[in-house]
């Protein structure tokens, strides 16, 4: 399922959409954090930086030890976490994970002690300026759903305010990736068709002087092309 033809699309466009962010990456330490089958590491791997691969689902360990030999490869439960060679880590990856789990805060309290410099992350969001996580149930046994049975859609507003507290500088990009479950558009939940709705975030020990990125929660972005 993974490699579906809409799953690779939904991948491309947000890894395009993270090239675009022009974010210094090359040769840094990085930590991908619920990888599924591996199909973000390759980003990373690309531009020269060690990687250590987590994942929490024992078949898709097994997928990724054998797409990747050679490269640490650990299980990791997020919401029970042990502690990591390597840590900390100047980029921690969090693509796809932070919603289907139960106890987003405390994973973001876990992600930000493993991470040195910054954290990118994205997730799937509710609509709504209010401080709200929303939980809900998942299909356990569906590989790529919560490994708990229970999982999140948190607002916007949440997820800034957690990063907020675990770092000293969080951004938005001002723009989203070019997919239909970005919105660009906030204050027009009724107009928004792509089902789910995600955003992205970084967050930074360091401040980023970028023209790219926000310090604030936008109401409105662009969609990147």
């Amino acid at each position: 399922m993974f490699h579906e033809a809409e799953y690779l699309r939904h991948n491309a466009r947000r890894l395009e959409h993270l090239a675009s962010l022009q974010l210094e990456t090359a040769g840094r330490s990085v930590l991908e954090v619920g990888a599924g089958i591996g199909d973000h590491t390759g980003y990373y791997l690309d531009r020269g930086c060690p990687v250590t691969i987590t994942e929490a689902r024992p078949e898709n360990l097994a997928v990724l030890s054998r797409r990747y030999p050679g490269r640490p490869v650990i299980a990791l439960d997020v919401e029970a976490p042990q502690p990591l060679a390597g840590a900390p880590f100047e980029i921690v990856h969090c693509y796809g994970l932070l919603y289907h789990l139960a106890q987003p805060d405390r994973a973001l309290e876990f992600l930000a002690s493993q991470c040195s410099g910054r954290l990118v992350l994205e997730t799937c969001v509710s609509f709504g300026s209010e401080n709200e996580m929303h939980l809900v149930q998942e299909d356990r046994f569906d590989p790529s759903q919560a490994n708990s049975g229970r999982g999140c859609r948190p607002t916007r507003a949440w997820i800034f305010s957690a990063l907020t507290r675990l770092f000293p500088h969080v951004y938005v990009p001002r723009t989203q990736p070019n997919h239909e479950q970005f919105p660009v558009d906030w204050t027009q939940p009724a107009q928004h068709h792509g089902g789910l709705q995600r955003a992205v975030f970084i967050a930074s020990r360091e401040p980023l002087g970028s023209p790219l990125l926000s310090p604030t929660l936008l109401d409105i972005q662009t969609r990147q092309l």
